[in-house]
């Protein structure tokens, strides 16, 4: 579990040290390669501002990290399991390849035999894998500038209807309907909890979004129509003041987030998020006290649509809203986090 984790220090110092004792408890993903290793890993040692700590194998693959090819951080699973270890190598000799589960087949495996296997291995199927691979390699190219068609020919879709389909399910919207010069920038952060999608202006930061959230493609839409369609991948100097606070976020440093937010919905949703923004770290409210908190004390279920309507992530703690009966309730970026999240913030309570 992530909060089990010692302090970044601690790892960092267990990497330099090839400490085998954190094998299998930590890994290490690193920025400037995107490369996620084992502490042990016999590699040159990445600074200390390029490390990113991780309790597992599937939160560095969801952050957008591949694995070493030195320290093979997938080994373990690979040697429990021939069929993984079968994929995995299949899946390094084609990593621009298409694969479905005929492809599978054709490898002598049973489908839903490694479905089960992958899921329990690394929380995402064998598919998934593939998928976000090439994915993650297209969005790069276009993040850099790049055309659509070499972003299509990077993510390793032989067809362009093909990659405009998955890249839309993504973004919710073709890579060739992207703006130049747009007024919106999209780009994608990696985080402990996954990756996520971030997209603002020259000034303020408009969505934050855990990139597997079913309701994205919806919610990118909404800024596409808000911006006249002026939205595009890239890079804008907001990303890097929110992909620093991220860090101090999740590294126990601060909650306390001083992007500024521009917020898309009515007075009553924008009050909502104001009083979740009140919520000190650490602390959960009710839908019912958040309604009392802002004076409409009959417009519960009003209060849980305005929740749920939140675009903004962490910042607009969403998160931190429970049941009236104290249990965990509906959140987009899926319960396990909403869990995580509330045990992460334990460490701010003065």
């Amino acid at each position: 579990m992530l909060f089990a984790l010692p302090d970044t220090q601690t790892l960092y110092k267990a990497l330099l040290e090839r400490d085998q004792s954190y094998d299998g408890r930590a890994y290490v993903g690193v920025t400037s390669t995107g490369i996620f290793c084992r502490l042990t890993c016999p590699a040159r040692k990445p600074k200390p501002e390029n490390c990113r700590f991780f309790a597992s194998v599937p939160e560095c693959m969801s952050a957008g990290f591949r694995a070493c090819l030195k320290c093979h951080p997938l080994g373990p699973a690979a040697e429990a399991d021939p069929a993984i270890a079968t994929l995995l190598n299949a899946l390094k000799d084609k990593p621009g390849y298409r694969w479905s589960e005929q492809d599978v087949e054709r490898l002598n495996l049973d489908p839903s035999t490694v479905r089960r296997s992958f899921k329990r291995h690394f929380g995402m199927t064998f598919l998934e894998m593939a998928r976000l691979e090439r994915l993650r390699q297209g969005f790069e190219t276009l993040g850099d500038g790049g055309r659509v068609i070499d972003a299509q020919q990077d993510a390793g879709f032989e067809s362009p209807t093909a990659f405009r389909v998955a890249f839309s399910r993504l973004l919710g919207q073709v890579p060739g309907r992207l703006a130049d010069n747009a007024l919106l920038q999209a780009d994608w952060l990696t985080t402990p909890l996954g990756t996520m999608i971030a997209v603002t202006d020259n000034k303020s930061l408009h969505l934050l979004e855990f990139a597997d959230r079913k309701a994205l493609p919806a919610e990118l839409k909404k800024l596409v129509d808000l911006s006249k369609g002026s939205v595009g991948v890239g890079r804008l100097p907001p990303h890097d003041v929110l992909e620093k606070e991220l860090d101090a976020y999740f590294t126990g440093k601060s909650s306390d987030f001083k992007i500024p937010l521009a917020c898309h919905g009515s007075e009553f949703t924008r009050t909502v998020w104001d009083a979740l923004r009140e919520i000190p770290a650490g602390a959960v409210r009710s839908y019912s006290q958040i309604a009392e908190q802002i004076g409409r004390p009959t417009a519960t279920r009003a209060v849980a649509r305005a929740n749920g309507a939140n675009q903004i992530a962490l910042i607009i703690p969403c998160h931190r809203v429970i049941g009236a009966d104290g249990s965990l309730t509906g959140y987009g970026g899926g319960l396990w986090r909403k869990q995580k999240l509330i045990e992460i913030e334990r460490q701010f309570l003065t």
